[in-house]
């Protein structure tokens, strides 16, 4: 009975032991996470998993610094499998939150729509969730209408493609009943001369005509506030 005693005594210290390991690789993780320090407070927070792999500060944190090294699909996937996991409301209601949040940073608006409705679900007074909610809504609406227009473009393009291809080889018959360039009437010199000075000529008049009307409208005068 006393060996059994013994026992259990000295695995409740080593249980303590690491415990407090854990949580001081928490702490440490935590400090850098606040400093800006993403990377290292990645590692610090991988090492208290590594004693205690059902730690839910340890995956939540984890999950949020490599959500702030934009590695979204990563920290996607590290909130999910915690939300599978856990049945604590408020809890779920975080983890969802940010597993929103990480989908509308990839892009993905109807996960990220899903998922900030499972965070209402447990927490339907969450206002910043209801803001990122309609915030997705709003860029998946968005999305859509990019598609559309895009599918559009496409299938305009293929017409125009198609409506190339089935133009007959004969279409420019006009182009080719025209009489090659050495048959046509050439130009001589002074008369080239003579057409230009003319059309010089006829600038000027068009000119003269021009700044005479812009003198009559501007002598016809304006009503005036006195």
């Amino acid at each position: 009975m006393k060996r059994t005693l013994i026992i259990l005594t000295l695995l409740a210290l080593i249980g303590t032991a690491f415990s407090q390991k854990e949580n001081k690789l928490l702490r440490q993780g935590n400090n850098k996470f606040e400093k800006g320090d993403y990377k290292e407070a990645e590692k610090d927070y991988r090492k208290a998993l590594e004693l205690n792999k059902e730690s839910v500060k340890g995956q939540f944190n984890l999950g949020t610094s490599i959500y702030k090294e934009n590695n979204f699909e990563e920290s996607a996937k590290i909130y999910t499998n915690l939300a599978e996991k856990n049945k604590d409301k408020e809890v779920l209601s975080q983890v969802y939150h940010n597993l929103g949040n990480s989908y509308l940073q990839a892009k993905q608006y109807d996960k990220s729509i899903e998922a900030f409705k499972n965070s209402l679900v447990n927490n339907p007074k969450d206002v910043d969730t209801k803001y990122n909610l309609e915030y997705a809504k709003m860029m998946l609406k968005k999305q859509q209408q990019q598609q559309n227009k895009d599918n559009k473009d496409k299938k305009d393009d293929k017409k125009d493609e198609k409506d190339k291809k089935e133009q007959p080889k004969d279409q420019n018959n006009d182009n080719k009943q025209q009489k090659p360039p050495q048959d046509q009437k050439k130009i001589s010199k002074d008369d080239a001369e003579r057409m230009l000075e003319a059309l010089k000529n006829d600038e000027k008049k068009t000119m003269q005509k021009v700044k005479k009307q812009k003198a009559k409208a501007q002598s016809a005068g304006v009503d005036k506030d006195w």
